[in-house]
C-alpha cells in the first residue's frame, strides 16, 4: 500500500475589491481525492507583518491528518503578494479592521466557502472577532494563534514595570542586512529562534529583488504605518461571538524562547533584567489569555511552554494540529 500524496497547494489571486481594486494573494491546499464533508474547511491568516507563506507547513499538515478537508492562507491586504493601495484620506484608509474584514467575506464568497474555521495568529484575533460577530453564518469555528485580548487596554503586569535595557530591543536591520536576498535571511535567522522553511519563505514574498540583487520591503512605509495603527486603536466587541474558539497561546520558558538575538555571556545587569523581562511577560500573557478565554466563553484551551510567539505554530505543529483536530467543531 503505497503513501499517501503530498498535500501540494493552488496560488491564487482573488478579487476583493473595486474602490480601489484589490486582489489577495491566496494559498490553498485541498484533500487529494476530493474533500471530507465531516472536516472543514478553515481559512489562514497571518500575524502583523506576515503573509500566506507563514502556513506553508501548518496548511498541509491539517489537511494530512485530517483536521480541515481544505485550507486557505490569506496575504491581507498591504502585505506579501497582495495588493498594497495607499492611504489617502486619512493615515489608516483602506486598513481599518471593518476593511479586512470586508475582504474576507468578499474571498470566502469568490472561492464558495460557507462555514469556515477561522484561523487568525497574533494581530489578526481581531479580524476573527470582528468577522465572527459581523458574518455569524460564514462561521463554523475559531482558532486564536496567540492573540492578544484588547491592543487598546493596558497588560496586566502584575504590578510591576519590565526593566528598560536597550540591549534586549530586537537589533534593527543595517544597510548592509539589504545588500541581497541571502544577506536578508542572515539577518532574520538571527534574531530568530529557530529557523523553518516557511519563515524564509514568508520573507521572500515580503521582499523585492532590484537590478542590482539588493532588496526591499515590498509594504510601503505608510501602509505599514496604517495598518498597525487601524490595529491597534480597535477595541474587539466579543458579545456577538456565537461560533466554538479554541485559544492557544505560546508561553517562553527561557531567555531564547523571547529573545533570541542575544549574545552570551551577558553582563551582569542583561542577564537580570532579560530575566525579570521574562518572569512580567509570561504573567501578562497568561492573565491576557485568561481575559480572552472569558470573553469568549471556552474552556478549549492549548498551552505551549517553552516556545516563540513568531513560529510556536511551527515548532509545535503537531500538538496544535492535534488541538485543532480534537475540537470536532460540533
Amino acid at each position: 500500500m503505497g503513501s499517501a500524496p503530498p498535500v501540494t497547494p493552488t496560488d491564487r489571486r482573488v478579487k476583493v475589491s473595486n474602490t480601489p481594486e484589490v486582489s489577495l494573494q491566496v494559498r490553498d491546499w485541498q484533500r487529494p481525492g476530493g474533500a471530507d464533508a465531516s472536516a472543514p474547511v478553515i481559512v489562514l491568516l497571518a500575524g502583523l507583518g506576515g503573509n500566506a507563506r507563514c502556513f506553508d507547513s501548518l496548511a498541509p499538515a491539517l489537511v494530512a491528518a485530517g483536521a480541515a478537508s481544505r485550507v486557505v492562507a490569506v496575504s491581507r491586504r498591504g502585505y506579501g503578494l497582495s495588493d498594497k493601495p495607499l492611504p489617502v484620506k486619512s493615515a489608516t484608509q483602506y486598513y481599518e479592521v471593518d476593511t479586512l474584514v470586508d475582504d474576507l467575506a468578499a474571498l470566502c464568497d469568490a472561492l464558495g466557502l460557507t462555514r469556515v474555521v477561522l484561523g487568525g495568529h497574533s494581530i489578526a484575533g481581531n479580524e476573527l472577532t470582528r468577522f465572527a460577530g459581523r458574518f455569524p453564518d460564514y462561521v463554523r469555528g475559531l482558532v486564536y494563534l496567540d492573540a492578544t485580548f484588547d491592543y487598546t487596554r493596558q497588560a496586566e503586569t502584575g504590578g510591576e514595570d519590565p526593566p528598560d535595557n536597550r540591549r534586549l530591543d530586537e537589533p534593527a536591520p543595517t544597510p548592509d542586512d539589504g545588500r541581497s536576498m541571502k544577506a536578508a535571511i542572515a539577518y532574520l535567522r538571527r534574531k530568530s529562534k529557530n529557523w523553518w522553511p516557511a519563515l524564509e519563505a514568508n520573507l521572500r514574498d515580503a521582499l523585492d529583488e532590484l537590478a542590482d540583487g539588493s532588496v526591499r520591503p515590498n509594504t510601503p512605509d505608510a501602509v505599514e504605518t496604517a495598518m498597525d495603527t487601524a490595529a491597534h486603536r480597535f477595541s474587539p466587541d466579543y458579545r456577538p461571538v456565537r461560533a466554538p474558539a479554541l485559544v492557544v497561546t505560546a508561553l517562553p520558558l527561557d531567555q531564547r524562547d523571547l529573545f533570541p538575538w542575544l549574545e552570551r555571556p551577558l553582563d551582569a545587569q542583561t542577564d537580570k533584567d532579560a530575566a525579570d523581562f521574562l518572569r512580567i511577560f509570561r504573567h501578562v500573557r497568561r492573565a491576557d489569555a485568561d481575559r480572552l478565554a472569558t470573553a469568549l466563553q471556552t474552556p478549549h484551551r492549548l498551552t505551549l511552554d517553552h516556545c516563540n510567539h513568531t513560529d510556536f505554530f511551527m515548532e509545535r505543529e503537531v500538538e496544535v494540529v492535534r488541538a485543532i483536530q480534537s475540537m470536532r467543531w460540533a
